[in-house]
């Protein structure tokens, strides 16, 4: 693949998972919902790294703040607040010790700020890509 079939792929992963991550609320899956959110993100972030480095093969990371970081991703303290709030989604959506805490607090209306807050942001990543 090339450079553009590399962000097209992660781009398209993006979006059935963002449809994905609506199901799973909408089926009151909210942890479940919140880490496919994390994924979200991720690939777009990684779309952008493919875009803006000379590698085409993103690192395997999940962190979304050393994501941006290296993907030369400008996020303002509002948008770093958010994404480290992201994060926590992907390590504890992963490991049961976590998930059971994870369970007690994602509430319906809890998950539902995560989730619009996740959208918002990948469009506004959406719109870094050119």
């Amino acid at each position: 693949m090339n450079k553009l079939e590399h962000i097209a792929y992660w781009l398209e992963s993006a979006e059935y998972d963002i449809q994905a991550s609506e199901s799973m609320f909408q089926s009151g899956y909210y942890v479940w919902a919140l880490f496919i959110g994390h994924l979200v993100l991720e690939k777009t972030m990684k779309a952008i790294y493919v875009q803006n480095s000379e590698n085409i093969v993103p690192q395997k990371i999940h962190n979304l703040i050393k994501l941006a970081n290296i993907s030369n991703i400008q996020l303002n303290t509002s948008q770093i607040d958010i994404f480290e709030d992201i994060n926590t989604f992907h390590i504890e959506g992963r490991y049961s010790e976590f998930k059971n805490e994870l369970y007690k607090i994602c509430t319906k209306e809890f998950s539902l700020n995560h989730l619009n807050n996740i959208k918002e942001q990948f469009l506004w990543l959406k719109s870094q890509i050119k």
